[in-house]
């Protein structure tokens, strides 16, 4: 696909005036969006996304309008799942809800400015070398199983490789200064906790790139499609973080399907890589007459296992009854964590959540309450939650407990009163 000069550069300028738009009229107040302004904001960026793809599709030909709709399918799809392990960083430095879109969005542009260098080198790799096409399939296929045995908290959490590195050299301070990234402590300028966070992000967002990069050259080779198939996926994935915040935990599935996708896709590479074999001791450096997959058939497979893996994860019973503890604990840490949230109507809202969740959790089947991890540590967290709650009662904050809200020992396993809650009650 020949792309002119003039249209890289009002693409290129087009996505720049989002992100700027998103910065001047979104993120620079510090806020936390309304449901209803998450909702509009996606479902506006989806349209954009859709409205250049038809565009691909009308001035590119059909060929290029499918591989744009697959490569920006399977993007997306795979920066739901990054969202998990953004609200893993965030939830572990305690970033303030209402500073988390300045993160977001800082990840949301060293994620373009990283996956278009890894995109450039990519596409200058394949152009010369055609064996590296082996290679991105291997490494598909590799993440493909990662994916199914799981993978490491570590590299994930809010203490791997590069946020150690970061606290070794980076002097900051134990507390945020609203969103800046410096502070004044004892007179000492410092830096916040919020430049680890953003380090956080961006280091993991180069993670991200080792495999989606592969994915999508796995779907076209068009360095114009990967490029605006990539950046239309990151946009509007702030909103989304903040639309699908309850439902993340759900997917419980999401995780299967990105796997049978990558591991589709690298078998594709490989496919595509033996037809234009070059490699002395495979054939003799011939090509082999091997079948490739159309495109088609390859926007069809990803569009089709997404379908089912989502509407798979959702009406799934271990799904709701995960969702609901996860959701529950956040509800938790977030009401004890006075830092968090400061309006104090949110808190109300926060606490009425937590006493729904653990209503449900106290009906749910006993196999799935069986099954919740640490579940002394988070009873201890629900009994603090309650205490807080009394607190502010007595003192004349908040309103008292919603009527028929079980009783805390009764929310998990059904048991009397475990020794977190004496422990917690003698500590009051």
């Amino acid at each position: 696909m020949n792309v002119p000069t003039y249209v890289w550069l009002g693409t290129i300028v087009l996505i720049a005036g989002l992100l700027l738009f998103d910065f001047f009229f979104h993120v620079r107040k510090a806020h936390v969006p309304s449901l209803r302004e998450a909702a509009v904001w996606s479902a506006i960026y989806v349209g954009l996304a859709i409205a250049f793809g038809i565009g691909v599709w009308v001035f590119g030909g059909h060929q290029a309008g499918a591989e744009y709709f697959a490569g920006y399918v399977t993007e997306k799809a795979l920066s739901v799942d990054n969202l998990f392990v953004f609200l893993i960083i965030m939830s572990s430095f305690k970033v303030p809800r209402a500073d988390q879109q300045k993160v977001l969005l800082f990840g949301i542009v060293f994620a373009l400015i990283a996956r278009t260098g890894f995109i450039l080198l990519g596409a200058a790799i394949l152009d010369r070398f055609a064996w590296a096409f082996y290679i991105f399939g291997l490494i598909l296929i590799i993440t493909a199983g990662n994916m199914l045995r799981g993978e490491g908290e570590d590299e994930h959490s809010a203490d791997n490789f590069i946020i150690r590195l970061a606290r070794r050299f980076l002097r900051t301070s134990d507390h945020y200064d609203g969103d800046k990234l410096t502070t004044v402590v004892n007179g000492k300028r410092m830096l916040t906790p919020m430049l680890l966070v953003m380090v956080a992000i961006g280091g993991t967002d180069i993670l991200f790139a080792l495999d989606s990069i592969p994915a999508i050259f796995g779907l076209t080779q068009s360095t114009f499609i990967v490029f605006t198939a990539t950046a239309f996926s990151l946009m509007g994935l702030r909103q989304l973080y903040f639309l699908i915040d309850g439902l993340l935990d759900r997917l419980i599935y999401l995780s299967y399907g990105l796997s049978a996708i990558l591991a589709f896709i690298g078998v594709k590479l490989i496919l595509h890589a033996l037809h234009e074999n070059t490699v002395p001791f495979i054939n003799d450096g011939e090509p082999v007459g091997v079948m490739e997959i159309d495109i088609a058939t390859s926007l069809g497979f990803i569009v089709g296992v997404l379908t089912i893996t989502i509407v798979a994860s959702l009406v799934s019973p271990k799904g709701k009854a995960q969702t609901a503890v996860n959701n529950a604990r956040h509800h938790a840490e977030q009401y004890l964590d006075y830092d968090y949230d400061t309006d104090q109507a949110r808190r109300e809202q926060t606490y009425r959540a937590l006493t729904k969740e653990l209503n449900y959790i106290a009906t749910m089947d006993q196999k799935y309450r069986d099954q919740i991890k640490d579940a002394d540590e988070l009873m201890h967290l629900f009994v603090r939650a309650r205490e807080a709650k009394d607190r502010r009662v007595a003192e004349g904050f908040g309103a008292a407990h919603v009527t028929g809200e079980l009783p805390v020992s009764e929310v998990l396993r059904g048991t009397q009163r475990s020794e977190s809650e004496e422990d917690a009650h003698e500590a009051h």
